[in-house]
């Protein structure tokens, strides 16, 4: 005879058998949700590696132009760019010339691709100055210097309006300057840009995973920082819920967190507070290459470990996930 507490309950039974754990699954993951990040540079022909960063590449735009491609045929939902200009300058001049990289290279992928895959990109001046900073520098009295936040509003809308005007899907300001997202917006809007929506890095931490992106992109501060203007590790996460809810009224349409594995409480944090509206985290570098270095040594299986760092981004509350990995998921899914 059974005793009475034997258990009648087996949540196993949901488990055993791979057809139920798939019927029963709460978070799938689905290529469209993907973005890939791509580094675009002026040439021909180039696909250089970037060697923190296994299998990818700063791209001239003859190559950006067949990796679009592919993600078109893997069913991506977007890639987003970053432009490396020939010259740099104190203001990041470049970023906001019509003959610059991104202008470039933004037509040069909408006319090949169209319609067929959103083409987004990245706003900010770190790439685009030669002092690795997000904007145009103040000296201060002690010989230090700051970033110009309202100076550098003025910078960000002409280069929005650059992007826009090269056939850009959407705008992503990463730069974390206070109401950055009312300046572009307004500057948007004028210029009949109305339908243009912006992915706002919200809630963008001052963080040490991004250390392959800046190889990448070659933005790495020449002096300094960037504490004083990105959001410190050990806030209270209710800060990044003001940050988020400032840039939703001031009309962003989308808000992100970054990095994404390191800040999945602020993912949850984020979603609890305000549901129903999308959510972007951004899979940085570091986590990125970290993974790609132990599956090298062979510590660990990397298509396991990334789908399962996919779901937990997800399941925190994540609608879109930026990630160098989007390829790969595409085709592992």
């Amino acid at each position: 005879m059974l005793l009475s507490s034997f258990p009648a309950v087996r949540l196993r039974r949901l488990r055993y058998e791979p057809a139920m754990r798939r019927l029963v699954r709460e978070t799938v993951l689905s290529p469209e949700h993907f973005i890939l990040p791509l580094f675009v540079r002026s040439g021909k022909g180039i696909r250089q590696a970037i060697p923190s960063m296994p299998n990818h590449f700063q791209l001239s735009i003859d190559e950006l132009v067949l990796e679009a491609e592919q993600a078109v045929s893997l069913g991506l939902g977007g890639i987003i760019l970053f432009g490396i200009p020939e010259t740099k300058d104190s203001i990041g001049s470049d970023a906001m010339s019509e003959t610059g990289i991104m202008a470039h290279a933004v037509r040069a992928v909408k006319q090949t691709v169209g319609n067929k895959l959103l083409v987004i990109t990245d706003l900010c001046f770190c790439e685009y100055t030669d002092h690795g900073h997000c904007g145009v520098l103040n000296e201060k009295p002690d010989g230090g210097f700051e970033v110009d936040n309202d100076a550098t509003l003025e910078n960000l809308v002409r280069q929005a309006l650059v992007h826009a005007r090269s056939g850009a899907d959407m705008l992503a300001p990463s730069g974390m300057m206070d109401g950055m997202v009312r300046a572009l917006r307004s500057g948007l809007d004028r210029e009949g840009f109305s339908q243009i929506p912006i992915m706002s890095y919200a809630a963008k931490y001052a963080s040490a995973f991004y250390g392959p992106f800046r190889e990448a992109a070659e933005s790495c501060p020449q002096f300094g920082n960037r504490n004083s203007y990105q959001m410190d590790p050990s806030a209270a996460a209710g800060q990044a819920i003001r940050e988020v809810q400032l840039d939703l009224e001031e009309g962003a349409d989308i808000v992100m967190v970054k990095p994404a594995l390191a800040y999945l409480d602020i993912i949850r944090s984020v979603r609890n507070r305000f549901e129903g509206v999308p959510i972007a985290a951004y899979n940085v570098s570091g986590e990125y290459s970290m993974v790609k270095a132990a599956a090298e040594k062979g510590w660990i299986d990397e298509k396991t470990i990334v789908l399962e760092s996919m779901t937990a981004i997800t399941r925190a509350g994540a609608n879109i996930i930026l990630t160098y990995w989007a390829k790969n998921l595409a085709q592992w899914l």
